[in-house]
């Protein structure tokens, strides 16, 4: 068995909303095609995978530089022990044949989208969701039923008190029990108002997470801390430079409720620095971590590796991105759950056709791989690039 072909297509998923940092006006995203030689059921295996939202797509990387390596690859270097399926980590090694350590941003992004279709792939040779397959892996027991948190609340013109209202009201209506909103992009007293129309609305029924997205200094993060002290906030996300790891400790030793970082940082090494130096607190604070922006599953699993020499569980991780990857993951190694974009960033976000979200939480179907195919919209796209 071999792998044929590494396809990729930028695609478009920009929007009118921005954060405290960034537009979305032009955003843009991968979609890959992995095309295996293996058939099932009549058809030939494809692997599907894509970059997660809030970087751009990857196309000249992925095929000036690694998809090259992984076809011009011994195929039988590419294969497990049994020689029967992809070994996932030997197509990563492939990958990264000739790099240099360090320089994550881009590279850890294209590297990611690529790792996704492997598993994919894989699952899908095994005959198998990814979940399962990831549980048997690691000696554990799936749990099909994933955590799932709503986010949005994002700046858009024209969007007043009323209107971000009405959108967290419409996440409650559809099953969620935790919901989430930007901060940092007006001043500190708008965006106060924005949090006590949020929590006036949510009532008893939900509660309200926040997301700077980096944007503050330390002052300014502690400001906002002190404000944020006066509301039961779910958690403060991401409130400096995500590399600022001494802005996080410093943060913490001034705001006790818990937070939330990690989604903009792309490899094991970054990881292990934020927990060694950043003060994030395992019996409180959320970890962010996401596989299609950090190298892939293959290095998310040294991520928690990682994490756990360090004393955490891995049930404080909530990746974000939204995707199915992440849900998988979540549902075979256990973790604490995963970020959901309802109404944004679509068709890559969400679940599968007919899952619903149930008092906070949805229930994986037994689709093989990572189920991709379940979800009309998205398979769509994927489809037209298999053919």
């Amino acid at each position: 068995m071999r792998i044929l072909e590494v396809r990729e297509e930028t695609k478009p998923i920009g929007s009118a909303i921005r954060n405290s940092y960034i537009d979305f006006s032009t955003m843009t995203s991968s979609l890959v095609a992995v095309v295996t030689d293996v058939v099932r059921d009549g058809r030939r295996v494809v692997g599907y995978g894509f970059n997660s939202n809030g970087r751009y797509a990857q196309g000249a990387l992925i095929r000036d530089r690694f998809a090259p390596r992984i076809v011009q690859a011994e195929p039988a270097s590419l294969l497990d022990a049994t020689g029967e399926n992809l070994d996932p980590d030997r197509v990563w090694a492939a990958m990264m044949h000739n790099e240099k350590p360090g320089g994550h941003g881009e590279r850890s992004v294209a590297v990611g989208a690529i790792d996704m279709a492997v598993w994919d792939a894989v699952a899908k040779i095994a005959g198998k969701p990814l979940f399962r397959l990831l549980a048997e892996r690691h000696g554990r027991v799936a749990d099909p039923r994933v955590f799932v948190y709503a986010a949005g609340g994002y700046y858009y013109p024209g969007k007043d008190g009323s209107a971000l209202r009405g959108e967290m009201r419409s996440y409650l209506d559809r099953g969620y029990t935790v919901v989430k909103m930007k901060i940092g992009g007006e001043p500190i007293e708008v965006d106060r108002r924005r949090i006590e129309a949020v929590l006036a609305e949510l009532g008893g029924d939900g509660q309200l997470a926040v997301d700077a997205n980096g944007r503050f200094d330390l002052d300014t993060a502690v400001a906002y801390g002190r404000m944020l002290s006066e509301y039961p906030i779910f958690w403060y996300e991401e409130p400096g430079d995500p590399l600022d790891y001494d802005l996080q400790a410093a943060l913490g030793r001034e705001y006790a409720p818990s937070m939330a970082t990690g989604e903009n940082l792309f490899s094991h090494q970054d990881a292990r620095n934020l927990v060694r130096y950043g003060g994030m607190r395992p019996d409180r604070d959320w970890l962010q971590f996401d596989c299609a922006l950090s190298y892939g599953l293959c290095e998310y699993q040294r991520t928690l590796d990682v994490l756990r020499e360090a004393g955490w569980a891995w049930s404080r991780c909530i990746p974000h991105g939204g995707h199915q990857m992440s849900l998988a993951i979540s549902a075979g190694l256990g973790l604490g759950g995963n970020e959901s974009y309802p109404d944004i960033f679509q068709p890559y976000g969400g679940f599968p056709d007919g899952v619903r979200v149930e008092d906070g939480h949805v229930t994986l179907p037994e689709l093989p791989g990572i189920g991709f195919e379940g979800k009309s919209d998205l398979y769509a796209l994927m489809a037209e690039l298999a053919r």
